[in-house]
């Protein structure tokens, strides 16, 4: 991605896995806004199942993928 998504919010998942990873945007889109974007940086390849799966689940609106070392997710509040 040659310019990235401007974010309200970041987190760095590390090499966080599926289930400790989706804890963690949960707990984070509870506290963003309706529109608002979280930005998830994770190094786990897993996640790049696991985060649109969990965007497709939840109604939020995964924006883009940024493949790179770590990924990111730019990730829409629904609402």
């Amino acid at each position: 991605m040659s310019t990235p998504i401007p974010a309200t919010r970041r987190i760095d998942a590390g090499e966080t896995k599926c289930g400790e990873l989706l804890m963690m945007m949960h707990r984070e889109m509870k506290s963003l806004q309706p529109g608002e974007i979280l930005d998830v940086c994770a190094y786990s390849a897993g996640n790049l199942l696991d985060v649109p799966a969990w965007c497709r689940l939840t109604g939020h609106s995964l924006l883009a993928i940024e493949h790179s070392e770590p990924a990111h997710f730019y990730i829409r509040k629904k609402g």
